[in-house]
């Protein structure tokens, strides 16, 4: 992969700020990337996303390769041109849908099938099936098909999952080579909560190789003190010179908590989520904007925040979409959520590069409050 690196410009204890290289552009690390699970971030026109400062986004293999087919993506020139996003693009495997969609499937040793959640048709995903299906799709960054593993897990059903995995980990190696060139593979770190099992897991991945290595497994349910204790039972054990990426992992604590672990990107549908259900991100705290003490509020979301539905919206107005139910009340929050979270990275890469993370941090999560994120966590399960 001679057109993807990685290149680490300040640290400021295990926090890296860094750039990600791919042909279709750089990503500025610690990095967010909204999620456009079927080729859109929800409520949003990529122009609008792409504004916000984010330089990549994420789609999903599973749902794409059911709708509209990944050949058909390729027939139309590929996801980039279909969505129209010149930047880099990002395709989750298809393995955590997987595991939601338990009562629909079956694992064995081959791949998973699968009954599809649109019309009931059959499928089978295997690794080499996975990989062709992201280079179909035009992924720059392709993760390797795994199980993500159900929290919570015994340690042998942990360890029994984890080796399953890394089959696969290997098996998508071999498929990602041996075909025509597509973009960077990462490997996926699981073993659950034990630490033995993440360090073996990361270790059978660096003997494998890949371009960048994710922890997987997290956001599952396990809460925030034993995902850390995950991140830092993985991150010793791998490579300091590849991107680092937790998955799924978006709430502004987790993440300003696990980049300062030395994780370099996230992902998670968190924003445009809460957008939808009137739930805005800001500096003070979260927002719930269907209460009423917001119906005469002439002020903005967020007077530090440079978004439209800050500079030319108020809070009334929103209110009043809202509880109309109008769709322009989802797209101006969901915008919102989405220049907040590109909002934190870049002051996270700020403070790192001034060496003031520890402060940054402290100041960030003090306006968060205990509260808010308690309550954002009880609306954020669909």
């Amino acid at each position: 992969m001679t057109e993807f690196g990685f290149t680490i410009h300040a640290r400021d204890g295990a926090a890296r700020l860094g750039t990600v290289k791919t042909p279709r552009g750089e990503i500025r690390t610690p990095a967010f990337m909204p999620v456009g699970t079927q080729g859109t971030v929800k409520a949003l026109m990529p122009e609008a996303v792409k504004a916000t400062g984010a330089d990549i986004v994420l789609s999903n293999t599973y749902h794409l390769m059911l709708r509209p087919g990944a050949e058909r993506i390729d027939r139309l020139g590929g996801l980039h041109r279909l969505m129209n996003w010149s930047g880099p693009i990002l395709t989750d495997s298809g393995g955590f849908q997987v595991m939601s969609l338990a009562h629909l499937r079956k694992l064995s040793e081959e791949g998973v099938s699968f009954r599809s959640h649109i019309d009931g048709s059959a499928h089978l995903l295997t690794p080499e099936k996975s990989i062709e299906a992201q280079r179909l799709i035009g992924s720059d960054i392709v993760m390797v098909l795994d199980e993500c593993t159900p929290y919570p897990a015994t340690y042998d059903q942990a360890a029994i999952s984890m080796a399953l995995s890394m089959r696969w980990a290997k098996r998508s190696r071999i498929a990602h080579d041996n075909g025509p060139p597509r973009g960077a593979l990462f490997g996926i770190v699981q073993g659950s909560v034990f630490a033995d099992l993440r360090r073996q897991s990361a270790e059978q991945l660096i003997d494998i190789g890949f371009e960048g290595y994710a922890v997987g497994g997290l956001a599952v349910g396990e809460g925030q003190e034993l995902m850390f204790e995950a991140i830092d039972a993985s991150i010793p054990h791998l490579p300091d010179n590849r991107p680092r990426y937790a998955m799924g992992v978006g709430m502004p604590s987790d993440i300003i908590g696990a980049v300062m672990r030395g994780i370099d990107m996230f992902d998670c549908v968190l924003p445009t989520r809460s957008g939808r259900r009137a739930k805005a991100f800001t500096r003070q705290g979260t927002v719930n904007l269907r209460n009423a003490k917001h119906a005469e509020d002439l002020s903005p979301l967020d007077s530090a925040c440079s978004c439209p539905a800050c500079t030319s919206y108020s809070r009334a107005y929103i209110y009043h979409l809202i509880k109309a139910q109008e769709i322009l009340g989802a797209v101006l929050v969901s915008l919102h959520n989405v220049q907040y979270y590109q909002d934190l990275m870049s002051g996270i890469r700020a403070a790192i590069a001034e060496g003031r993370l520890t402060q940054f941090a402290a100041e960030m999560l003090a306006a968060l409050g205990k509260s808010a994120k308690e309550k954002l966590a009880a609306g954020a399960v669909d």
